[in-house]
């Protein structure tokens, strides 16, 4: 009887070949679909808030409704709660004094646009520092069960800080600092707490992620003389691409958040979150147009998780029995 030896190297190579076949359409037309479906429940869902709030406006009570002395919802007048139709048209009212423009003939909507713009680029930067960070924790509480136990405990605990008085305290350790000949920016803070945010859900869905392979995987690998690279990047990493892009979502909103509450704890101007302040100081006038900052806000958190999904899709073949989701 002959018998035939597998080689180490080929046989750490077998379980990712089949994860290297051509892509088959039927998977990725199931994947699409299913992501145009959340799109379409998406925009279902806020044409059902809006047709609720047109609903509460027209038959709520004008000094809003109460529960034990408090109020549980808004004032129906018009400069607490606006018609959506006046919201929509406050997009194309010309820019005021005082608030953040492009020039003098601009519009809401081009004022709008800018400081989306400003607050992505900020949010972008801590989203890309605090994924690096939560990438790297990750591969250091797989590596060793020590540091796990030792630095788990503490992740969690850093999201318990406010985040509004952890801001000042950013921007003033950075006042002065230099990054060689880089000399820190007021934005670089915001950057900052924004990665404050985004690294949490990286680090604690990687970690469980890099976890996720069964014990027969494990022992293949480590049968078939593999090291710990090898094993990283042929079986672990591939296995925990459905635990990751859940995380990156929660880490794009978490950037988008933090970015806007860093604008406003610590004064920086340009970005929505600024913008926002700006027009609520002008809600006496046209109280619209803070709905219409708060709008750009949201949509902007939507585009986040929108560049998460393109991501997701470009990763479909390692999504295994269950999706991501």
């Amino acid at each position: 009887m002959t018998v035939t030896q597998t080689p180490p190297a080929a046989a750490a190579e077998a379980p990712s070949a089949s994860r290297r076949r051509a892509p088959s359409a039927p998977g990725v037309t199931q994947l699409v679909l299913r992501q145009l479906t959340r799109a379409a429940l998406v925009a279902i869902g806020v044409v059902l808030v809006g047709c609720a709030w047109e609903a509460y406006k027209h038959w709520g009570p004008k000094d809003g409704v109460t529960l034990l002395g408090a109020r549980v919802l808004p004032r129906t007048t018009d400069a607490a709660m606006p018609h959506l139709s006046t919201i929509w048209n406050a997009f194309g009212k010309p820019e005021v004094g005082g608030a953040i423009t492009l020039g003098p003939t601009k519009t809401v909507a081009d004022s709008v646009v800018d400081a989306c713009l400003h607050t992505m680029r900020w949010a972008a930067a801590g989203f890309a520092i605090g994924v690096a960070v939560g990438f790297l924790l990750a591969l250091l509480m797989d590596r060793l069960a020590v540091f796990e136990r030792a630095l788990m405990p503490y992740v969690v605990l850093s999201q318990t800080v406010p985040l509004i008085a952890l801001a000042p305290l950013v921007t003033k350790w950075g006042q002065g600092s230099k990054l060689g000949s880089l000399e820190w920016q007021q934005w670089m803070s915001v950057s900052v707490i924004a990665a404050y945010l985004a690294f949490f859900p990286v680090a604690v869905g990687m970690t469980r992620g890099l976890k996720s392979p069964t014990a027969v995987h494990a022992d293949y690998f480590r049968c078939s003389a593999a090291g710990w690279w090898k094993t990283l990047i042929r079986l672990k990493l591939p296995a925990s691409i459905p635990y990751l892009v859940p995380a990156l979502r929660l880490a794009a909103a978490a950037a988008v958040v933090g970015t806007i509450v860093a604008e406003i704890s610590t004064g920086l101007g340009d970005g929505i979150g600024r913008l926002i302040i700006t027009y609520s100081q002008q809600a006496t006038g046209d109280p619209s147009r803070v709905y219409d900052a708060v709008i750009g806000a949201a949509v902007l958190g939507l585009a986040a998780g929108a560049a998460v999904t393109v991501f997701d899709l470009a990763l479909w073949r390692y999504h295994r029995g269950a999706s991501s989701r």
